[in-house]
């Protein structure tokens, strides 16, 4: 009888082992490296895996470079002529350390790939699928504070980045050149154009997740999601 109930015990432990070994298998982070072999720590929310880090490379995938706009005029004249461009945050690559590069849409919608290998820009769709998922998952009313880092957001507008996904406020650049927000908000790309022949992005401030339409010239962040 009491090798039944040892047997009986090793299944119902080793079930919860396995259990457990899902659990955590499926929010482990890995690795993953871009054209110029930075390195990004990814965590999986859902049935998504994110990147927890802003891309911050300047080669396309197939190795062309991405040009850098250093100045205002440089900015405006990628955006005219509809060529990608990326910069740091005012032209400081400081910035580049904390939030990455800011792209334009062009850069983001090349057809030489701006995410590594097995990973894409996400559409509208996925990100809608990230704050669904979020919003059944008893965070409706907190969904941005749950996806913000935990520091380096003005006003007390900290999250309490609950998923690990680090959002961080690393600001925007308009298509005219000039850069906003900083501390404050962050702009990600999505994929998406709209009907009107804008692309629609996710805008994170202190009071909520919104999404817009926007022109292809501005500058945004940008995160990738596994295929």
């Amino acid at each position: 009888v009491c090798r039944i109930i040892d047997n009986q015990m090793k299944k119902i432990v080793i079930g919860f082992i396995a259990i457990g070994l899902i659990t955590f298998v499926g929010c482990i982070s890995t690795k993953v490296k871009d054209a110029d072999g930075n390195t990004y720590k990814t965590v999986k929310i859902g049935s998504q895996e994110w990147m927890v880090e802003n891309l911050n490379l300047d080669h396309f995938q197939n190795g062309d470079i991405i040009p850098e706009a250093k100045t205002k005029e440089e900015w405006v004249k990628a955006g005219e002529n509809k060529f990608p461009a990326w910069c740091y945050y005012k032209n400081n690559p400081s910035n580049g350390e904390k939030y990455g590069k800011l792209y334009n849409w062009f850069a983001v919608n090349d057809p030489r790939g701006l995410a590594p290998e097995g990973w894409h820009v996400p559409t509208d769709a996925e990100w809608t699928v990230l704050t669904d998922y979020l919003g059944a998952n008893g965070h409706s009313d907190e969904i941005v504070d749950v996806l913000k880092a935990t520091s380096g957001w003005d006003d007390d507008g900290n999250g309490t980045d609950d998923y690990g996904w680090l959002g961080l406020p690393g600001g925007i650049r308009r298509s005219a050149g000039h850069f906003l927000y900083i501390g404050r908000g962050g702009s990600w790309w999505s994929s998406s154009e709209s009907k009107k022949g804008f692309s629609w992005h996710r805008y994170f401030s202190s009071s909520g997740v919104y999404f817009y339409e926007s022109l292809h010239q501005h500058g945004y962040s940008v995160r990738c999601l596994r295929d």
